[in-house]
């Protein structure tokens, strides 16, 4: 098909859905219309049709979407001359032709998303290229860096062929010479600490005279001191398993463009949201979505980008810039940008090959989301992809689809507080009855959940987003504000990692939740209020009212994601099977099986019962290891005993006094990346629109409950309180 015809279809194409949404039909036309589309697109999901089916149950839903668009912007909008109600209502309007700008953007980039690629290893005859494993650090601890080290330094790949960095921010000159001695004695400690732990791991350990640049100069200081064909980067928390090489490197020997290889980041603890409202275990998690199905579709488009960790990068392509890109603070996908413009390929294979940690407590989240919604208004403004030279078309789309995303907060929040021009202003800046609401506004948000589910379904419950959305649009519009006012002002700050809440508290950032809930309700009332007062536009104030509710049970679900629930344990236990022999208290050998382990301990089964091993008891495991090491014996501290039949289960510590401690651990936690698999899948059940709106409506009314009582209880002084809960 030649480029001329292609472009004569597009055209008869447009034409002809031009006049599908602008032909001029009645209400009832229209609605029963909008009824049948959504029923076929009910029965293409329930018979799980897939292939041309699901780009009819798009295009169906795509009908519907822009005849509400055309509605919209043809019959809704307040006259221009009552500049009260017209200038909110324009600014209404453009929020939501941005969420359907939006829901085109990711169709068009999951529309078909590249299937997951087969795993790969290296033959025995194809070319070994050097690698430098990079793991930036700047003040994670000692436990959590030795942990990731040990990983990376047990990746299954020729030992002479490889060599891991540990690139320490934290240990700078300007950090070992700071004039406060506190500053400096805690600088040299860590530099001290460092340096033996990368020489009992045979890993090369790096830092420089000061911090500039942050991330992005670290790697580049990483860059300049090293020789590497591949550059691996690892997050300080992201620990990689044994395959990771084995399963990236081959893709670089079939494409001689080719600049990145990225893979998914799997985490071993719950955020904020999955903690607080207990469904890590079992609602797949939202980096899932991206990850799983995002990332894949931007694949097919050549637009898969640098996520900051967990890839492999070449050399040759990071020396055509410069080295990684330090103008923005979110350098991994300014980087790929840069690159894809100069005509530089990308690859992403959709295997989880990393453990990683997440943020535990709400403000740490928000820090970390702040860093990369401002980050992607910096690359907006500094290289606004849809006009980026060197870009193919598709590739322009696919990074105004991953940079546009992060405006999400500015709508959110004006969906928000607009029914509040109505029922505290009386202004009107939806002009539009309830039968027409019905038939447009209701069949359109309807229709948005049915292609939402069918494009993201497996990786995204219904309303999901949506909440994920709101507690971070609350703390995120003034941050995206402050990029617009000044793009250079912001700096690259570190996620903090490996934290625990100890005791059950409100978030220090939850007290405009609770704000916003009060508006919310008061709104309510009023809603009440002015359908006994004003029964003449009863069914204006119900459509309004209706909106202010939904708004409301999203606020209420919110309050259980600030009230953070007291957890100790950082890391989730991830169920293995390993034999294994522990020490009893008499110093003899006991076989017994390693069931479950974490980042801090493991469980073991010991069929004939405790042994004397009581807890408190300290004691020792050793197990066939997957990788070579010296010794196999790693001391254990009990924790708990439980009885089971004639045997029992220990919960121990362990107790790492060196290298090659933290070895056996990564052993045990990291080196089999099939596990990280099987944990990801269990989660990826699609529950569909129905079941998962029932569901996400109970789970914010229990919330809204915690969520008051936890107010009552700490909302006095927002502090720490003990809990048991």
């Amino acid at each position: 098909m030649t480029k001329a015809l292609t472009i004569l279809i597009w055209l008869a194409v447009s034409v002809v859905m031009f006049a599908i949404i602008s032909l001029p039909v009645s209400l009832q036309v229209h609605l029963v219309t909008a009824a049948v589309l959504i029923l076929a697109m009910a029965v293409i999901k329930i018979l799980k049709l897939d292939g041309n089916w699901r780009l009819l149950l798009l295009t169906f839903g795509t009908v519907i979407v822009l005849r509400y668009a055309f509605w919209r912007t043809t019959s809704t909008l307040p006259p221009l001359d009552q500049w009260g109600d017209f200038i909110p209502g324009v600014i209404l309007y453009l929020a939501e032709m941005y969420c359907i700008m939006m829901l085109f953007l990711s169709v068009f980039v999951v529309i078909k998303p590249m299937p997951s690629r087969p795993s790969m290893k290296l033959a025995k005859d194809d070319a070994v290229p050097t690698v430098d494993v990079f793991v930036p650090t700047y003040n994670e601890d000692y436990d959590l860096l030795a942990g990731t080290l040990a990983a990376a330094k047990a990746m299954d790949y020729p030992s002479d062929r490889f060599t891991v960095w540990l690139l320490d921010d934290g240990g700078t000159d300007a950090k070992r010479n700071n004039a406060d001695p506190d500053v400096a004695a805690a600088a040299h400690e860590r530099y001290e600490q460092l340096r033996r732990l990368c020489e009992e791991l045979d890993c090369r350990y790096l830092t420089r005279a000061e911090n500039d640049h942050a991330k992005a100069g670290n790697l580049n200081n990483g860059l300049a001191h090293s020789s590497g064909d591949l550059i691996a980067v690892f997050d300080a928390d992201h620990a990689p398993a044994r395959d990771f090489l084995q399963e990236t490197v081959p893709y670089f020997a079939r494409d001689d463009r080719l600049f990145l290889v990225q893979t998914p980041h799997f985490f071993l603890n719950p955020d904020p949201l999955e903690r607080n409202l207990r469904t890590f275990e079992v609602m797949p998690s939202e980096n899932e979505m991206f990850y799983g199905v995002i990332q894949r579709g931007l694949d097919r488009w050549n637009a898969s980008f640098f996520c900051g960790s967990a890839a492999l990068l070449s050399r040759e392509a990071l020396e055509v810039t410069g080295g990684f890109a330090g103008r923005s603070i979110t350098e991994d996908c300014e980087t790929a940008l840069e690159l894809h413009s100069r005509g530089w390929n990308s690859i992403y294979v959709d295997k989880p090959l990393i453990a990683g940690l997440q943020p535990a407590t709400f403000s740490s989240f928000i820090g970390q989301r702040t860093r990369w919604a401002q980050g992607m208004m910096q690359i907006m403004l500094f290289s606004f992809p849809l006009f980026k030279r060197g870009l193919k078309i598709p590739q322009r789309l696919s990074y105004m689809s991953s940079i546009l995303f992060w405006l999400f907060p500015l709508p959110r929040m004006i969906f928000l507080f607009a029914p509040f021009c109505y029922l505290f202003f009386d202004l009107q800046i939806f002009t539009a009855s309830g039968e027409e609401f019905a038939a447009y506004t209701l069949t359109y948000v309807l229709v948005n959940l049915v292609m939402q589910n069918s494009l993201f379904g497996r990786w995204r419950w219904p309303w999901i987003s949506e909440l994920y959305e709101y507690i971070q649009s609350v703390h995120l519009l003034g941050a995206l504000l402050s990029v617009v006012r000044n793009p250079t002002k912001p700096t690259f700050k570190v996620t903090a990692k490996d934290e625990s809440v100890d005791k059950s508290r409100l978030s220090e950032l939850s007290r405009p939740f609770y704000l916003i809930f009060l508006l919310l309700i008061i709104a309510l009332g009023m809603t009440i209020y002015k359908i006994g007062a004003e029964p003449y536009r009863a069914e204006v104030t119900m459509v309004v009212g209706g909106w202010n509710i939904l708004n409301l049970i999203l606020a209420g679900c919110a309050l259980g994601v600030v009230s953070e629930r007291r957890e100790f344990r950082t890391g989730r236990r991830i169920e293995v099977e390993r034999r294994c022999e522990m020490r009893d208290a008499d110093g003899n050998w006991v076989k017994g099986t390693i069931i479950n382990v974490s980042s801090g301990g493991l469980a073991v089964r010991l069929p004939n019962g405790s042994a004397g091993l009581g807890r408190g008891a300290p004691s020792a495991i050793r197990f066939n290891t997957l990788t070579p090491v010296d010794s196999n014996e790693l001391k254990l501290f009990v924790r708990s005993t439980i009885s089971e039949g004639k045997g029992a289960i220990l919960g121990a510590r362990y107790m790492p006094e060196r290298g090659q401690d933290y070895r056996l651990i990564a052993d045990l936690l990291y080196a089999n990346s099939s596990t990280w698999q099987l944990r990801q899948r269990s989660r990826q059940i699609n529950i569909g629109v129905v079941r998962g709106t029932l569901q996400f409506l109970a789970m914010a009314l229990y919330q809204t409950g915690r969520g008051l009582g936890y107010l009552l209880r700490f909302g006095s002084t927002s502090s720490s309180g003990a809990a048991n809960d």
